[in-house]
Protein backbone atom coordinates (compact mmCIF):
# COMPACT_ATOMS: atom_id res chain seq x y z
CA UNK A 1 0.00 0.00 0.00
CA UNK A 2 1.21 3.49 -1.00
CA UNK A 3 0.91 5.15 3.16
CA UNK A 4 2.61 2.03 4.52
CA UNK A 5 6.03 3.51 3.88
CA UNK A 6 5.70 7.06 4.56
CA UNK A 7 3.78 5.82 7.56
CA UNK A 8 6.63 3.68 9.00
CA UNK A 9 9.14 6.66 7.78
CA UNK A 10 7.27 9.77 9.40
CA UNK A 11 8.16 7.54 12.60
CA UNK A 12 11.35 7.15 12.03
CA UNK A 13 11.58 10.34 11.19
CA UNK A 14 10.49 11.75 14.50
CA UNK A 15 12.40 9.36 16.64
CA UNK A 16 15.57 10.54 14.58
CA UNK A 17 15.12 14.02 16.24
CA UNK A 18 14.93 13.80 20.43
CA UNK A 19 15.72 16.96 20.35
CA UNK A 20 12.94 18.42 18.65
CA UNK A 21 10.24 16.02 20.71
CA UNK A 22 12.15 17.55 24.40
CA UNK A 23 11.69 20.98 23.49
CA UNK A 24 8.01 20.34 22.38
CA UNK A 25 7.12 18.73 25.79
CA UNK A 26 9.03 21.45 27.77
CA UNK A 27 7.44 24.16 25.69
CA UNK A 28 3.85 22.06 26.60
CA UNK A 29 4.96 21.80 29.70
CA UNK A 30 5.80 25.29 30.49
CA UNK A 31 2.46 26.60 29.11
CA UNK A 32 0.29 23.82 31.11
CA UNK A 33 2.36 23.20 34.28
CA UNK A 34 0.94 26.60 35.40
CA UNK A 35 -2.33 26.81 34.48
CA UNK A 36 -2.67 23.25 36.49
CA UNK A 37 -1.78 24.57 39.79
CA UNK A 38 -3.81 27.32 39.64
CA UNK A 39 -6.37 25.08 38.78
CA UNK A 40 -5.82 22.54 41.64
CA UNK A 41 -5.26 26.09 43.82
CA UNK A 42 -9.26 26.92 43.03
CA UNK A 43 -10.27 23.56 44.44
CA UNK A 44 -8.65 23.34 47.24
CA UNK A 45 -10.00 26.99 48.01
CA UNK A 46 -13.16 26.27 47.40
CA UNK A 47 -13.13 22.11 48.62
CA UNK A 48 -10.45 22.46 51.41
CA UNK A 49 -9.15 18.98 52.46
CA UNK A 50 -12.49 17.33 51.63
CA UNK A 51 -13.19 14.32 50.06
CA UNK A 52 -15.00 15.89 47.82
CA UNK A 53 -11.81 17.34 46.21
CA UNK A 54 -10.44 14.12 45.47
CA UNK A 55 -13.39 13.09 43.24
CA UNK A 56 -13.08 16.17 41.56
CA UNK A 57 -9.42 15.60 40.64
CA UNK A 58 -10.07 11.69 39.87
CA UNK A 59 -13.05 11.88 38.00
CA UNK A 60 -15.63 14.46 36.38
CA UNK A 61 -18.95 15.25 37.87
CA UNK A 62 -20.29 17.25 35.63
CA UNK A 63 -23.59 18.63 38.05
CA UNK A 64 -20.42 19.42 40.87
CA UNK A 65 -18.58 21.08 38.44
CA UNK A 66 -21.29 23.63 37.38
CA UNK A 67 -21.21 24.77 40.91
CA UNK A 68 -17.76 25.13 41.14
CA UNK A 69 -17.45 27.20 37.69
CA UNK A 70 -20.45 29.07 39.44
CA UNK A 71 -19.26 30.06 42.58
CA UNK A 72 -15.50 30.26 42.29
CA UNK A 73 -13.88 33.49 41.45
CA UNK A 74 -10.71 32.22 40.03
CA UNK A 75 -9.22 30.51 37.12
CA UNK A 76 -11.53 27.69 37.80
CA UNK A 77 -14.28 29.64 35.90
CA UNK A 78 -12.79 28.95 32.56
CA UNK A 79 -12.38 25.52 33.08
CA UNK A 80 -14.98 22.61 32.31
CA UNK A 81 -14.81 18.74 31.21
CA UNK A 82 -13.72 18.63 28.36
CA UNK A 83 -17.44 17.08 27.09
CA UNK A 84 -18.19 19.88 25.39
CA UNK A 85 -15.71 21.28 23.94
CA UNK A 86 -17.22 23.10 21.18
CA UNK A 87 -19.48 24.92 24.45
CA UNK A 88 -15.95 25.68 26.41
CA UNK A 89 -14.47 27.52 23.20
CA UNK A 90 -17.44 29.32 23.22
CA UNK A 91 -17.89 30.54 26.47
CA UNK A 92 -13.99 31.31 26.97
CA UNK A 93 -14.70 33.59 23.77
CA UNK A 94 -17.78 35.02 25.45
CA UNK A 95 -16.01 35.87 29.03
CA UNK A 96 -13.14 37.33 26.27
CA UNK A 97 -15.39 39.66 24.64
CA UNK A 98 -17.59 40.78 27.82
CA UNK A 99 -13.59 41.64 29.39
CA UNK A 100 -12.97 38.76 31.48
CA UNK A 101 -9.58 39.35 33.09
CA UNK A 102 -8.90 35.91 33.59
CA UNK A 103 -9.93 34.63 30.59
CA UNK A 104 -7.89 37.44 28.92
CA UNK A 105 -4.94 36.15 30.92
CA UNK A 106 -5.67 32.76 29.65
CA UNK A 107 -6.69 33.91 26.32
CA UNK A 108 -3.13 35.67 26.03
CA UNK A 109 -1.16 32.83 27.32
CA UNK A 110 -3.05 30.42 24.73
CA UNK A 111 -1.79 33.00 21.88
CA UNK A 112 1.65 33.32 22.76
CA UNK A 113 1.64 29.24 23.06
CA UNK A 114 0.40 28.67 19.40
CA UNK A 115 3.20 31.95 17.93
CA UNK A 116 5.98 30.00 19.28
CA UNK A 117 4.48 26.32 18.08
CA UNK A 118 3.82 28.01 14.71
CA UNK A 119 7.52 29.38 15.31
CA UNK A 120 9.01 26.03 15.87
CA UNK A 121 7.15 24.32 12.76
CA UNK A 122 9.01 25.79 10.25
CA UNK A 123 11.99 24.04 11.71
CA UNK A 124 10.14 21.15 12.47
CA UNK A 125 9.24 20.76 8.81
CA UNK A 126 12.21 22.04 7.56
CA UNK A 127 14.44 19.25 9.72
CA UNK A 128 11.92 16.48 8.74
CA UNK A 129 11.87 17.77 5.34
CA UNK A 130 15.77 16.92 4.88
CA UNK A 131 15.58 14.14 6.99
CA UNK A 132 19.12 14.80 8.14
CA UNK A 133 20.55 16.92 11.05
CA UNK A 134 20.40 20.90 10.41
CA UNK A 135 22.17 21.60 13.85
CA UNK A 136 20.40 24.53 15.98
CA UNK A 137 21.71 27.58 13.64
CA UNK A 138 19.72 25.51 10.57
CA UNK A 139 16.76 24.84 12.44
CA UNK A 140 16.08 28.14 13.95
CA UNK A 141 17.12 30.20 10.52
CA UNK A 142 14.35 27.89 8.97
CA UNK A 143 12.30 29.12 11.92
CA UNK A 144 12.52 32.40 11.02
CA UNK A 145 12.05 31.79 7.67
CA UNK A 146 8.78 30.50 7.79
CA UNK A 147 7.11 31.74 11.11
CA UNK A 148 4.87 34.75 9.33
CA UNK A 149 4.44 32.72 6.76
CA UNK A 150 3.03 29.99 8.42
CA UNK A 151 1.11 33.00 10.85
CA UNK A 152 -0.37 33.96 7.51
CA UNK A 153 -1.49 30.43 7.05
CA UNK A 154 -2.96 30.16 10.37
CA UNK A 155 -5.09 33.15 10.05
CA UNK A 156 -6.45 31.08 6.59
CA UNK A 157 -7.31 28.53 8.77
CA UNK A 158 -8.96 30.24 11.49
CA UNK A 159 -11.20 31.92 8.76
CA UNK A 160 -12.04 28.30 7.48
CA UNK A 161 -12.75 26.37 10.75
CA UNK A 162 -15.13 29.79 11.75
CA UNK A 163 -17.05 29.22 8.49
CA UNK A 164 -17.16 25.59 9.11
CA UNK A 165 -18.65 26.47 12.90
CA UNK A 166 -20.72 29.42 11.76
CA UNK A 167 -22.64 28.17 8.92
CA UNK A 168 -22.12 24.41 7.96
CA UNK A 169 -22.25 23.27 11.71
CA UNK A 170 -25.31 25.80 12.15
CA UNK A 171 -26.79 24.56 9.11
CA UNK A 172 -26.60 21.22 9.78
CA UNK A 173 -27.85 21.08 13.47
CA UNK A 174 -29.84 23.95 13.63
CA UNK A 175 -31.65 22.09 11.01
CA UNK A 176 -32.08 18.99 12.87
CA UNK A 177 -32.98 20.65 16.11
CA UNK A 178 -35.76 23.21 14.17
CA UNK A 179 -37.60 20.22 12.63
CA UNK A 180 -36.63 20.78 9.29
CA UNK A 181 -35.73 17.62 8.37
CA UNK A 182 -38.89 16.49 9.66
CA UNK A 183 -37.93 13.59 11.91
CA UNK A 184 -40.77 11.70 12.71
CA UNK A 185 -39.69 9.24 15.75
CA UNK A 186 -36.97 9.30 18.27
CA UNK A 187 -34.78 6.95 17.04
CA UNK A 188 -35.04 8.48 13.30
CA UNK A 189 -34.44 12.18 14.50
CA UNK A 190 -31.06 10.04 16.42
CA UNK A 191 -30.04 8.84 13.21
CA UNK A 192 -30.19 12.33 11.88
CA UNK A 193 -28.23 14.07 14.56
CA UNK A 194 -25.51 10.88 14.28
CA UNK A 195 -25.45 11.66 10.11
CA UNK A 196 -25.29 15.33 10.57
CA UNK A 197 -22.16 15.02 13.19
CA UNK A 198 -20.52 12.39 10.50
CA UNK A 199 -21.05 15.40 7.69
CA UNK A 200 -19.27 17.67 10.23
CA UNK A 201 -16.40 15.45 11.33
CA UNK A 202 -15.21 14.77 7.45
CA UNK A 203 -15.47 18.27 6.56
CA UNK A 204 -13.12 18.95 9.63
CA UNK A 205 -11.44 16.63 8.80
CA UNK A 206 -11.22 17.85 4.94
CA UNK A 207 -10.24 20.59 6.13
CA UNK A 208 -7.39 20.05 8.39
CA UNK A 209 -5.78 17.79 6.11
CA UNK A 210 -5.82 20.30 2.97
CA UNK A 211 -4.49 22.79 5.57
CA UNK A 212 -1.63 20.57 6.76
CA UNK A 213 -0.59 19.83 3.35
CA UNK A 214 -0.24 23.59 3.01
CA UNK A 215 2.11 23.62 6.10
CA UNK A 216 4.07 20.86 3.98
CA UNK A 217 4.41 22.94 0.56
CA UNK A 218 4.86 26.22 2.19
CA UNK A 219 8.03 24.59 4.06
CA UNK A 220 9.19 22.16 1.55
CA UNK A 221 8.54 24.11 -1.70
CA UNK A 222 9.89 27.54 0.15
CA UNK A 223 6.29 29.27 -0.64
CA UNK A 224 5.39 32.69 -0.24
CA UNK A 225 2.01 32.73 -0.94
CA UNK A 226 -0.33 31.19 1.81
CA UNK A 227 -3.19 31.19 -0.65
CA UNK A 228 -0.97 29.58 -3.25
CA UNK A 229 -0.50 26.92 -0.75
CA UNK A 230 -3.70 26.12 0.28
CA UNK A 231 -4.60 25.78 -3.35
CA UNK A 232 -1.70 23.63 -4.17
CA UNK A 233 -2.31 21.60 -1.16
CA UNK A 234 -6.22 21.01 -2.62
CA UNK A 235 -4.91 20.14 -5.93
CA UNK A 236 -1.90 17.32 -4.31
CA UNK A 237 -5.38 15.96 -2.06
CA UNK A 238 -7.30 16.00 -4.79
CA UNK A 239 -4.67 14.07 -7.28
CA UNK A 240 -4.00 11.30 -4.57
CA UNK A 241 -7.29 11.03 -2.63
CA UNK A 242 -6.75 7.74 -1.25
CA UNK A 243 -3.18 7.94 -0.30
CA UNK A 244 -3.74 11.28 1.43
CA UNK A 245 -6.69 10.29 3.47
CA UNK A 246 -6.04 6.61 3.89
CA UNK A 247 -2.08 7.79 5.62
CA UNK A 248 -4.36 10.43 7.51
CA UNK A 249 -6.72 7.59 8.65
CA UNK A 250 -3.93 5.63 10.25
CA UNK A 251 -2.22 8.32 11.93
CA UNK A 252 -5.93 8.94 13.69
CA UNK A 253 -5.87 5.89 14.41
CA UNK A 254 -3.07 5.92 16.19
CA UNK A 255 -4.26 8.69 17.96
CA UNK A 256 -7.54 7.03 19.06
CA UNK A 257 -5.90 4.46 20.45
CA UNK A 258 -3.85 5.70 22.55
CA UNK A 259 -6.39 8.22 24.44
CA UNK A 260 -8.38 5.00 24.85
CA UNK A 261 -5.62 2.96 26.33
CA UNK A 262 -5.04 6.31 28.75
CA UNK A 263 -8.50 5.93 29.47
CA UNK A 264 -8.60 2.82 31.02
CA UNK A 265 -5.08 1.98 32.32
CA UNK A 266 -4.44 5.91 33.90
CA UNK A 267 -4.36 5.63 37.68
CA UNK A 268 -7.21 6.98 39.17
CA UNK A 269 -5.37 6.51 42.78
CA UNK A 270 -1.92 5.94 44.03
CA UNK A 271 1.44 7.52 44.76
CA UNK A 272 1.66 10.98 43.52
CA UNK A 273 4.63 10.32 41.31
CA UNK A 274 2.80 7.50 39.61
CA UNK A 275 0.11 9.87 38.53
CA UNK A 276 2.57 12.41 37.43
CA UNK A 277 4.55 10.16 35.42
CA UNK A 278 1.43 8.80 33.48
CA UNK A 279 0.10 11.86 32.40
CA UNK A 280 3.68 12.90 31.42
CA UNK A 281 4.21 9.67 29.41
CA UNK A 282 0.43 10.61 27.59
CA UNK A 283 1.24 13.96 27.01
CA UNK A 284 4.93 12.78 25.46
CA UNK A 285 2.70 10.09 23.16
CA UNK A 286 0.14 13.09 22.02
CA UNK A 287 3.22 15.08 21.06
CA UNK A 288 4.83 11.84 19.24
CA UNK A 289 1.32 11.56 17.57
CA UNK A 290 1.54 14.93 16.68
CA UNK A 291 4.74 15.18 14.67
CA UNK A 292 4.15 11.23 13.73
CA UNK A 293 1.31 13.67 11.67
CA UNK A 294 3.82 15.93 9.97
CA UNK A 295 6.46 13.29 9.74
CA UNK A 296 4.64 10.90 7.58
CA UNK A 297 2.93 13.55 5.35
CA UNK A 298 6.18 15.14 4.56
CA UNK A 299 7.14 12.11 3.79
CA UNK A 300 4.65 11.26 1.23
CA UNK A 301 4.61 14.56 -0.47
CA UNK A 302 8.34 14.46 -1.00
CA UNK A 303 8.06 10.93 -1.99
CA UNK A 304 5.39 12.28 -5.14
CA UNK A 305 8.06 15.13 -6.18
CA UNK A 306 8.56 13.25 -9.22
CA UNK A 307 5.71 14.40 -10.89
CA UNK A 308 5.92 16.27 -13.96
CA UNK A 309 5.86 19.23 -12.28
CA UNK A 310 8.98 19.15 -10.55
CA UNK A 311 10.99 17.80 -12.94
CA UNK A 312 13.05 21.54 -13.12
CA UNK A 313 15.12 21.11 -10.19
CA UNK A 314 15.71 24.79 -8.49
CA UNK A 315 19.20 26.23 -7.66
CA UNK A 316 19.97 25.29 -4.33
CA UNK A 317 20.98 28.37 -2.09
CA UNK A 318 21.45 29.04 2.10
CA UNK A 319 19.09 28.08 3.45
CA UNK A 320 18.32 25.71 0.56
CA UNK A 321 14.95 24.18 -0.01
CA UNK A 322 14.36 20.74 0.99
CA UNK A 323 12.66 20.11 -2.36
CA UNK A 324 16.50 20.67 -4.11
CA UNK A 325 17.46 17.86 -1.43
CA UNK A 326 14.71 15.65 -2.07
CA UNK A 327 15.12 15.88 -6.01
CA UNK A 328 18.82 15.29 -5.61
CA UNK A 329 18.37 11.63 -3.97
CA UNK A 330 15.79 10.86 -6.78
CA UNK A 331 19.24 11.27 -9.18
Amino acid sequence: MPIVAPFQDGFRRVLSTPLVLLGTWLLTVAVALPLGLLLRGELQVTLGETLASGVATDSIVWDWWQRFAGHTSGIGRLFIPPLVVAATVLSDLNRLVNGDGLALIVGTITAIYLVVWTFLAGGILDRYARNRPTRSAGFFSACGVHVTRLLRLTLLAGLAYAVLLGVAFNWLFDGVNAGELSPTTEGRSFAIQSLASLVFGALLAGVNLVFDYARVRTVVEDRRSMVGSVVAAWRFVRRHPVACIGLYAANCVVLVSTIALYTIAAPDTGPTWLIFLTGHAYIMARLVIMLWFWASEVSYFQSQLAHASYVASPQPVWPESPTAEALGRLK
